[in-house]
């Protein structure tokens, strides 16, 4: 006879700890209960100790001090980086002088004709109108020189970034050694590498376009390697059923199906290469950069808004026609289309040689407009009437001091009091609670580097200053763009303003802000939400325009309010563009810390500029790391595991 024999019952969880959350919670609560006692009995202090610090100074100044007393005279900077230099001399120069040649009647058609046949007739208008409105301003020279450094600066970051995304697009194992290198590139502050630059290439345009080259090359390259891993396998499979070879491959299939992706990456690279041209003026770049920078030396703020507003008109056109050509990818060719551009050329070149045969290379002088003196003007006027002394609201003044007193000074001296395992366990509480252990892992071993280093209170400073921006801008950036998302007029309206303060150079809205709020931590923190807010109201305003129209109608259907339709459909639809709002919200406060660093900032943003206006290559780098490592925990704390297996981060 058969036994039959009773299976064991299966233990089972209790129902609150069935949620992976919950259980995440328990264990670290068990956890804690263990650590803490001993942190706190073996490290009662909450500063970080001496005995865990890493002294890096030295080898950075003996570093420092080789490369200045071998410039002249070592074979690496004499064949290497002195060819290198040369190149990028006559690359500029070269490129200089055939607009100079064109004049301003050939470079306006030349730019407007391209304008017409990549992007339509209007984009050609809006062209020719923001290359007149250069020479209007008086800035016909420096926006040539700018246009000179950017073309070259953008075709050197086009084909490293290329190389890159190919490298990465085509081997795993290259895009897990590119990943983190990338990172570094697209986080460190610009002002972190300039030092760098400038030891190795001296002040002058060779440094400033490599160091516009190392801040432009990433996007090109993670876009490139998203177009590359992203082509659809089923023409790949049928392209190599054919037999052909992986380079037939590459060059028949693989690009062209990854022709959008590289044209955004172009787009985005133009963008951030424009971006750096104030940066860049700084070590010698020259150009519109320059105007704005000396300009705001002197506190000007007219000559800077009109030196701003052409590298403004820059951005925004070549995005504009970047973006145009990229929606126009995949449409039939229009017929006769060489001819058209055969036309457009001839029609160009005509317009230069009547230009030049009539001696109008140069703006004439009787064009140009002066905004400079109302500008001031203007400025004058709200610092007389806005900065205090206004009745019952207060002034600017009152409102910086008050933020400064209710909010960063309690978060910074919150930081700073909590012992510094303490810290560490936040951080590792909050990444493990949205992600895995290893993202845990990976935003400690940042935090804990920061305080390695040696610079853990500047750090919690800067730290305090970016939550306080990152909370205003998310404030701000979620109600305006609920507010575009939910009606086409504000979006209609909104787009402009946005486009200015995105391309705007931080730089030219620094001494506004300054003259409204004073000198301190909060300017710095207003400086870092102007600069922020674009970007969040964008994508959260694209996020909520994008859920499925189904689901909207199912709630109308219903009886949902809009108010309803909003907290309980729309918003929870549009989590993953939310999460990457905050995250490009924490990037971008990141990037105006050292800009913060100029108007009373401090912490790690001063510590940067002064390495790099003294020279000091320890101080700069080292903050510029920490700002990193910042921004490494900030991005492992604020975007779940799987947001960030999309970004392909």
């Amino acid at each position: 006879m058969a036994t039959v024999t009773a299976s064991a019952p299966q233990a089972t969880l209790p129902g609150f700890l069935k949620r992976p959350v919950v259980r995440k919670l328990v264990l670290l609560a068990l956890v804690a209960a263990i650590l803490v006692p001993l942190a706190n009995a073996r490290w009662a202090s909450g500063t970080w100790p001496d005995a865990l610090t890493v002294d890096v100074s030295g080898p950075l100044t003996d570093t420092s001090t080789w490369i200045i007393d071998n410039r002249d005279s070592h074979p690496l900077f004499l064949y290497f980086f002195g060819h290198i230099s040369n190149a990028v001399v006559l690359c500029v120069r070269a490129v200089y002088l055939v607009l100079l040649a064109a004049g301003w009647a050939g470079v306006t058609a030349a730019a407007s004709l391209i304008a017409w046949r990549v992007a339509g007739r209007r984009l050609a208008a809006g062209t020719a109108a923001a290359f007149l409105a250069c020479g209007f301003l008086g800035m016909w020279i420096p926006t040539m020189q700018t246009l000179a450094l950017m073309v070259v600066a953008v075709l050197a970051s086009v084909v490293v970034g290329v190389l890159l995304g190919l490298a990465a697009g085509l081997s795993d194992r290259m895009d897990r050694i590119l990943r983190p290198v990338l990172d570094t590139m697209q986080v460190l502050p610009a002002f972190a590498y300039l030092l760098p630059v400038v030891l190795v290439f001296g002040i002058g345009v060779p440094a400033a376009v490599l160091a516009t080259v190392v801040y432009a090359a990433p996007p090109m390259a993670r876009l490139t390697a998203l177009g590359l891993r992203g082509a659809d396998k089923e023409v790949l499979e049928a392209v190599e059923s054919l037999g052909t070879t992986a380079r037939q491959r590459l060059l028949t299939a693989r690009i062209p199906l990854a022709r959008r992706e590289l044209l955004l990456g172009l787009n985005q690279t133009i963008m951030m290469a424009l971006s750096m041209a104030v940066i860049a003026s700084v070590i010698g770049a020259g150009g519109l950069g320059d105007r704005v920078y000396q300009a705001l030396a002197t506190v000007d703020v007219g000559a800077a808004l009109a030196a701003g507003i052409p590298i403004v008109l820059l951005a925004v056109v070549l995005d504009r026609v970047t973006g145009a050509a990229g929606e126009r990818l995949g449409e039939e060719p229009r017929p006769n289309g060489r001819a058209r551009w055969l036309y457009a050329l001839i029609a160009t070149v005509a317009i230069a040689v009547a230009a030049r045969l009539a001696g109008r290379l140069d703006w004439p002088d009787a064009w140009t407009l002066n905004i400079a003196e109302p500008v001031n003007r203007a400025v004058d006027w709200m610092t007389n009437h806005l900065y205090s002394g206004v009745p019952v609201v207060g002034g600017t003044a009152d409102w910086a001091g008050h933020f400064t007193t209710w909010v960063l000074d309690p978060v910074r001296d919150g930081l700073q009091w909590l012992p510094w395992w303490s810290v560490l366990l936040i951080v590792a509480t909050l990444a493990w609670l949205i992600g895995t252990w290893r993202t845990a892992l990976t935003a400690v071993l940042a935090m804990a580097a920061i305080g390695v280093l040696g610079v853990w209170n500047p750090s919690l400073d800067t730290l305090s200053q970016v939550l306080a921006a990152v909370a205003v801008t998310l404030v701000l950036g979620f109600a305006i763009g609920i507010a575009a998302a939910r009606s086409d007029r504000v979006e209609r309206l909104l787009r402009p303003v946005l486009d200015v303060f995105q391309t705007m150079p931080q730089f030219v809205y620094l001494i506004p802000v300054v003259a409204l709020f004073g000198v301190g931590r909060a300017p710095a923190v207003a400086a870092a939400v102007v600069y922020a807010l674009p970007a969040v109201v964008r994508i959260t305003t694209q996020g909520l325009r994008q859920v499925d129209p189904a689901a909207l109608e199912s709630a109308r259907s219903l009886g949902a309010t809009p108010a309803q339709q909003l907290r309980q459909v729309q918003l929870p639809l549009a989590r993953p563009a939310l999460l990457l709002a905050v995250n490009q919200g924490v990037v971008l406060v990141l990037a105006v810390v050292i800009i913060g660093g100029l108007v009373g900032g401090g912490a790690l943003g001063y510590d940067v500029v002064f390495g790099l206006a003294q020279g000091d290559l320890a101080t700069g780098l080292v903050a510029g790391a920490a700002i990193v490592c910042l921004g490494l925990m900030l991005d492992r704390v604020t975007q779940p595991t799987e947001r960030r297996a999309k970004k392909g981060a």
